[in-house]
């Protein structure tokens, strides 16, 4: 199994998503959410595999997202538009992202991991 992890080195809940992949042995490939965020086309794949509304694909408690306003933008925005937001800056996309290609967890709860990961 391959792994992909998106993260942000300054992010508590990517670092402690990095000491449970390494402690579980995982191996994975790294790649800043920021430096080199995840293209529109990735993005809609990300989403369509994991089940997930695409509003959870949102850094809900970062700046970017708050000085954008993008709560009040999420109420009539459609799908293309919110994809179009979320490629637009890696700080909006909440983190860490982590895939195989075939599934897709988004933020970083050790259960979850556990389950889809080992």
């Amino acid at each position: 199994m391959s792994l992909t992890f998106y993260w942000y080195p300054k992010c508590g809940t990517c670092r402690n998503a990095k000491k449970w992949l390494d402690a579980h042995h995982l191996s994975y490939e790294e790649v800043h959410i920021v430096d080199n965020p995840p293209l529109r086309a990735e993005l809609l794949g990300f989403y369509q595999k994991s089940s997930l509304d695409l509003k959870k694909f949102f850094n809900t408690s970062g700046l970017k997202y708050r000085e954008l306003g993008i709560k009040d933008k999420m109420k009539s925005a459609s799908e293309d538009e919110l994809l179009d937001l979320l490629a637009s800056d890696g700080m909006l996309i909440k983190r860490p992202i982590l895939t195989d290609g075939e599934q897709v967890t988004v933020g970083f709860k050790a259960e979850e991991y556990e389950k889809i990961w080992l």
